[in-house]
C-alpha cells in the first residue's frame, strides 16, 4: 500500500515496456526507411483500372484525434425508397507489397495498439497517417464496398471494386453525433455546406434502419464503460468516459454491412478467407443464472434475441449497474477471434452482432487481417491466383487472435496506470462508488466520477456486488496500476 509519485513515473516508457513484455516489437526494423523512401517515390495512382468516384461528396467520421483514416462514406436515395451506401476503404495493399520488410512487421504485430499516452502503429505513420490514410482533400486509391438498404434495414446488391476517391470533409464523432441527435448546432464544415448536411442525414437514416434490423435479429446492446485520458499541454490531467452516439452508431452499422458484403463475396466465389467470429457462448448456463437473479428466464439454448431483450429491459430498469452487467455478459461470451473459413464450409458467425457473414476489411491501416482480406479481394476481382494458401490463412488467423489478446492486455494495464497517475493528487478525497466484485481475494469498486476501478483495502467487510458506497482514496501505485480505497 505504498504510494509512488506520478511525477517520477514515465507513462510513455511504461507503455513501451508493456508492449515488449506482451510480445510486440514496438520499434520498426532495419530496412523500413529504405522501403518508405521507395513508396514515397511512387507516382499517385492513375485513373486506369479504377472507377473514378472523386466527384462524390465523401466524408469521414472518426475520433477527434484520429489521423489514420481507414474509411469514408457516401449515400444516395434511390427511386424505389432504398438507400445506396458506398464505403471507401483505404487501399493499403497498393503501397505495402506482400513480403516486404514493412509487410512482415505488420504481419508480426497484426494490430496498432492505442495506450492512451502513445500509439504503437502497425504501419509507419508516414503510411497510416499519410500516404495510405484517406486524408481530407487528397486523391487516394480505395476499395469501395457498395450495398443498398431497404426500409426494413436489409442489405442487398452488395459488391466491391477498386476506385479513386477524395475525402471532402474529415469529421468527428462527438460533434456530428450531438448534431444528429439534435443536442447541438452542426459543426462548421456541416453548417457551411447544406449538401454535406443532407448527405449525413441520409447516411444516418440508412444506419438507423440497419441498427433496428440487427437488434430485431438479436444483436446485443452492450454498454461497457470505456475511458480516455484528458490531456493538457501533453500532460494527463483527468479521465473522461468515451460516449457513444448516433455518429458512432452510423459508422458501426456501415462497417458491419460492408464486412458482410466482403464475406459473402468470398463465399459466393468459393474462396477461402479469414472471418471474425464470436462463438455461441460456452458459458450460456451462467448467463441464464445471471438473468434469473434479475427475475428473467432465458431459454436453455443460446438465443441472442432473448438475451438482448433482457439486456434492454435491464438498461431501462437499472442504468447505473448496466455497464457491469454488460461486462459480465461480454466475459461469459468470450472474446472474438479470427478463423479460417474454407470454401463451402459454414462460418460460426458473430453471436454478439447477430450476423453470420462477417470478416474484417474496413481498417487496413490498423489491422493486418484487413490487409490480408484486401489482397484476397483484389485477387478475386482480377481473377488471379490467391496470394495466400489455406494453411497461410489459418496461421495468420491464429497469430491475429493471439496478438489482439496481447493488445487488450497492454491497453488494460495502461488504463490502470493512467488512472493511478490521475488520482494520485486526490489521495484523501472521497468518491461515490458501486461495488463490482466481492470475493475471497477482496472487494472491488468502480467510482462514478471519474470511472476508475480499485480495491477496498479497509472497511470492505459486508459489502456485496451492486452496493453503493462512499470510499476514500488511500494510495495509488502507477507501476502496478493499483488504486486502493477504504470504505
Amino acid at each position: 500500500m505504498h504510494s509512488t509519485q506520478p511525477s517520477h513515473f514515465n507513462l510513455v516508457a511504461a507503455a513501451h515496456a508493456s508492449m515488449i513484455e506482451h510480445g510486440f516489437q514496438p520499434d520498426f526494423p532495419a530496412g523500413t526507411d529504405t522501403e518508405l523512401a521507395a513508396i514515397k517515390a511512387q507516382p499517385a495512382p492513375a485513373a486506369d483500372g479504377f472507377t473514378d468516384l472523386r466527384s462524390l461528396l465523401w466524408s469521414s467520421i472518426d475520433n477527434d484525434t484520429s489521423k489514420d483514416l481507414d474509411q469514408i462514406e457516401w449515400a444516395e436515395q434511390l427511386p424505389d425508397g432504398r438507400i445506396r451506401v458506398l464505403v471507401g476503404v483505404a487501399d493499403v495493399d497498393s503501397r505495402v507489397t506482400k513480403g516486404t520488410v514493412i509487410d512482415k512487421h505488420a504481419a508480426f504485430e497484426t494490430t496498432s495498439v492505442y495506450t492512451g499516452v502513445s500509439i504503437f502503429p502497425m504501419l509507419p505513420t508516414e503510411l497510416s497517417e499519410g500516404i495510405t490514410s484517406l486524408n481530407e482533400n487528397q486523391d487516394r486509391a480505395a476499395i469501395v464496398v457498395e450495398y443498398s438498404i431497404d426500409a426494413n434495414g436489409a442489405a442487398s446488391d452488395g459488391k466491391a471494386y477498386r476506385a479513386l476517391v477524395r475525402n471532402r470533409a474529415q469529421l468527428a464523432y462527438p460533434s456530428i453525433g450531438a448534431w444528429l441527435e439534435g443536442k447541438a448546432a452542426p459543426p462548421l464544415k456541416v453548417a457551411a455546406n447544406s449538401d454535406l448536411a443532407a448527405q449525413l442525414k441520409l447516411q444516418d437514416t440508412a444506419a438507423q434502419r440497419m441498427e433496428g434490423s440487427r437488434f430485431q435479429h438479436g444483436a446485443l446492446d452492450i454498454e461497457t464503460i470505456e475511458v480516455r485520458p484528458i490531456l493538457h499541454t501533453d500532460q494527463i490531467v483527468g479521465i473522461a468516459p468515451i460516449e457513444k452516439n448516433r455518429a458512432t452508431s452510423l459508422i458501426e452499422e456501415f462497417m458491419v454491412a460492408a464486412n458482410g458484403v466482403v464475406a459473402r463475396t468470398f463465399e459466393s466465389a468459393g474462396v477461402a478467407s479469414i472471418r471474425r467470429i464470436v462463438r455461441v457462448p460456452k458459458r450460456w448456463d451462467r448467463i441464464v443464472e445471471l438473468a434469473a437473479q434479475k427475475g428473467t428466464t432465458l431459454p436453455a439454448d443460446p438465443d441472442s434475441k432473448a438475451l438482448n431483450d433482457f439486456l434492454l429491459a435491464q438498461k431501462q430498469k437499472d442504468p447505473d449497474h448496466f455497464p457491469d452487467l454488460s461486462l459480465a455478459v461480454v466475459k461469459l461470451m468470450g472474446p472474438g477471434e479470427y478463423v479460417l473459413v474454407k470454401p463451402n464450409a459454414p462460418s460460426p458467425g458473430h453471436f454478439g452482432l447477430a450476423v453470420q457473414d462477417y470478416t474484417h476489411s474496413t481498417a487496413p491501416n490498423r489491422r493486418f487481417p484487413d490487409v490480408v482480406t484486401q489482397r484476397l479481394l483484389k485477387a478475386q476481382l482480377t481473377h488471379t491466383a490467391a496470394p495466400y494458401s489455406e494453411n497461410d490463412l489459418d496461421a495468420i488467423a491464429q497469430r491475429c487472435t493471439q496478438m489482439e489478446d496481447a493488445a487488450r492486455k497492454v491497453e488494460r494495464e495502461m488504463q490502470k496506470r493512467i488512472a493511478a497517475v490521475v488520482l494520485h493528487p486526490r489521495i484523501g478525497q472521497t468518491f461515490q462508488a458501486i461495488v463490482t466484485g466481492a470475493t475471497d481475494h477482496g472487494t472491488f469498486v468502480r467510482t462514478l466520477d471519474p470511472h476508475v476501478d480499485g480495491m477496498v483495502v479497509r472497511g470492505g467487510k459486508g459489502l456485496d456486488v451492486g452496493d453503493r458506497v462512499t470510499v476514500k482514496l488511500v494510495s495509488t501505485d502507477p507501476q502496478r496500476g493499483y488504486i486502493d480505497f477504504e470504505a
